[in-house]
């Protein structure tokens, strides 16, 4: 990717110009000086046939020698030509976009010729987004990348790649101002020496990967990765000179741009930096419970303006950004905005949680009027349904996860309340004081109530809801921990021996327990799904073999995205989280589940902080200091004065998925 910004003059932009030149140039010595060395032997050989002919280099010794550097010139040219055929040979790494053909947008293809035109550099062979707040150029005139084109025509120039986000937060002026630097980048990409260099250093960098491919036998893959300990070496050999001379040409595209729309670029590189922030919340923050509970936002870019729009009404410093709607927006230029929003939105998830690439029963859209009812409300029933069966399965006789079903006939705020309070739990029951005690990540027994039984909960973990935002209950992050965390318990213990003695102290001990247990059966929650997604990615590297073989024979293959390191997720948004984190979020969970289901309040969508609880209309925003007392310390009066203050009742079952 070649993106470019910045200012400058007509100067510097020959400047650029040459300093890029001459480092391709350099680059491609690099390559001279490999080919050089493969052929040396070749030459020593044939010198010495020569000698030997004209009767200067005669005798027993000379014949020696001319065998020897025979078969050295022999081996060295074959290991050569191996290298030469996977460099050319090996398919260089495709960033996953969406394809736009220019019937889809032929408004943005005019905006982006014109934009070419006015600054005299041939236009980009096709238009591509993505879903990141980033634009950029890519080659792909590699032939595995052809299925990619959506145009023969201009096959020499690389694809402007354009992040979906800008497309419907920036207005139409705005964008051809920040497309005006990375345009200009085609004058640059179309020098000969220039593109020669890319195509090498994007070969070496693609056999350098061929020996991770799975479908190699051991004989073939000990030579891949022969070819890429040399291909490495020649990276590290010309890898100053291609930083250097992408610097050169960002520069060069950079002066070019100067003269078009300057004054507006100032200002639309202040909405860039909007975009992102929203971007990025919108989607740690909305779309990833979504994700998890198998549903996937259908308009996340319409999403970005809705949530950019209430951060300009919360925060003063984003005053007048909201002014800015009544202009043309980008997405205008798209004959059908709300299709090309579902196909980023598609991949998005695809990309940030390693979704499937098609819907299906399990992997189904949902549209933001539909999402407080089919993903926060079902979230947090999932998350409260996780809490008792963990309830379920800890403490010995007489505790009180142990006779908490004697409160009520199903699961109740009360029995988590009891667990968690530091206060003797009322009206213990003798009943079970016989029964042997079970392990913290037992399963229910089969007498349990149906609702808490474990093949009832779905898959994949949700992150349960923050109504306020606060650091312990962020929903911003994920609530998928690895299996090490909390998994053993004595060794959590031995790591807080370490920690201040005060803290160790404070934090309360039923819920430091019952957070143990909570990490362990998420970890085997994620685990189950990422040997789902490890199967499906097996498949899919099957099938893309397959298409190779059938582009071989004349076929279209199918397009297979996967990662450097592996299948998608590339950019996973599920940071590692605490168990006492977790339990806060689960606890916050069953609180809103009993506000919805025996106070006026409902399940609600806030853009900027996810699945939040309205209560009255209003959010409940300070819910989350009281389950912290509750969680870490232990006192459930703050919890018990805002439940009866919002009317809820904590007696009451709750309704579980």
């Amino acid at each position: 990717m070649y993106g470019v910004s910045g200012t400058g003059s007509v100067v510097g932009e020959e400047w650029g110009a040459r300093a890029a030149r001459s480092r391709a140039l350099a680059v491609l010595r690099v390559r001279g000086r490999a080919l050089g060395l493969a052929v040396l032997p070749s030459a020593v050989a044939v010198v010495l046939y020569a000698g030997g002919v004209t009767g200067h280099f005669t005798g027993a010794g000379w014949d020696t020698a001319r065998w020897v550097v025979t078969v050295l010139a022999l081996l060295v040219l074959v290991a050569a030509t191996a290298v030469s055929l996977v460099v050319a040979r090996a398919r260089p790494a495709a960033t996953p976009t969406v394809e736009l053909a220019e019937t889809a947008a032929p408004d943005l293809y005019r905006l982006v010729r014109d934009l070419a035109d006015r600054l005299d550099v041939p236009a980009p062979a096709a238009i591509a987004l993505t879903p990141d707040c980033d634009s950029w150029l890519e080659d792909r005139t590699h032939r595995a990348h052809r299925a990619l084109r959506t145009s023969a025509d201009g096959d020499g120039a690389p694809v402007l790649v354009i992040g979906s986000p800008f497309l419907w937060w920036m207005r139409v002026g705005e964008l051809r101002a920040v497309l005006a630097p990375v345009v200009a980048g085609t004058g640059p990409a179309a020098h000969p020496d220039i593109a020669a260099a890319r195509r090498f250093v994007r070969g070496l960098d693609a056999a350098v990967a061929v020996p991770a491919n799975p479908g190699l036998d051991p004989l073939r893959r000990f030579g891949a990765g022969a070819v890429g300990q040399v291909a490495r070496l020649l990276l590290r050999a010309c890898r100053g000179h291609a930083s250097e001379m992408e610097r050169g040409v960002a520069a060069a595209g950079s002066e070019r741009a100067q003269a078009v729309d300057y004054g507006v670029r100032i200002v639309a590189q202040e909405q860039v930096g909007l975009a992102y922030a929203g971007w990025d919340r919108l989607l740690t923050r909305v779309a990833l419970p979504a994700w998890r509970m198998g549903r996937w936002p259908a308009k996340l870019d319409a999403g970005v303006v809705s949530a950019l729009t209430e951060l300009s009404r919360r925060d003063r410093l984003a005053d007048g950004f909201s002014s800015r709607l009544g202009e043309r927006p980008a997405c205008d230029l798209l004959e059908e905005p709300g299709a090309v929003d579902e196909a980023t939105s598609l991949l998005a998830a695809r990309l940030f949680h390693g979704g499937p690439a098609e819907p299906g029963p399990d992997w189904s859209p949902v549209e933001w009027s539909q999402y407080p009812e089919e993903v926060v409300d079902r979230k947090w029933r999932t998350d409260a349904a996780r809490l008792h069966q963990v309830l379920d399965g800890l403490g010995p006789a007489g505790s009180a996860a142990g006779s908490g079903r004697a409160l009520g006939d199903g699961p109740t705020l009360t029995r988590v309340i009891a667990h968690l309070s530091s206060e003797p739990f009322p009206e213990r029951s003798t009943e079970r004081s016989t029964e042997p005690e079970r392990p913290a990540d037992a399963s229910p027994a089969p007498g349990m109530a149906p609702d808490t039984a474990p093949d009832e909960l779905p898959p994949a973990p949700g992150d349960a809801p923050a109504p306020a935002r606060h650091d312990a209950m962020s929903t911003a992050e994920g609530d998928d921990v690895r299996a090490h965390e909390g998994a053993d318990e004595s060794d959590a213990d031995d790591s807080d021996d370490g920690d201040d003695s005060d803290d160790e102290e404070s934090f309360n001990p039923a819920a430091e327990e019952l957070a143990g247990a909570l990490s362990a059966l998420l970890a085997r929650e994620e685990a189950a799904r990422e040997a789902r997604v490890a199967a499906v990615a097996l498949s899919a590297e099957a099938a893309a073999r397959s298409a190779e073989k059938d582009d071989r024979s004349g076929a279209v293959p199918a397009v297979a995205v996967s990662g450097p390191d592996g299948p998608l997720p590339l950019f996973p948004l599920q940071p590692p989280r605490s168990g006492r984190d977790l339990l806060a979020d689960h606890v916050t969970a069953m609180v809103c589940c009993a506000a919805v289901d025996t106070a006026e309040a409902v399940p609600g969508l806030d853009w900027l902080d996810g699945p939040t609880l309205m209560v009255a209309g209003e959010r409940a925003a300070d819910l989350g200091p009281r389950v912290l007392a509750l969680v870490e310390d232990g006192d459930p009066e703050p919890l018990r004065v805002w439940l009866a203050r919002t009317g809820v009742r904590p007696e009451k079952p709750v309704r579980l998925v």
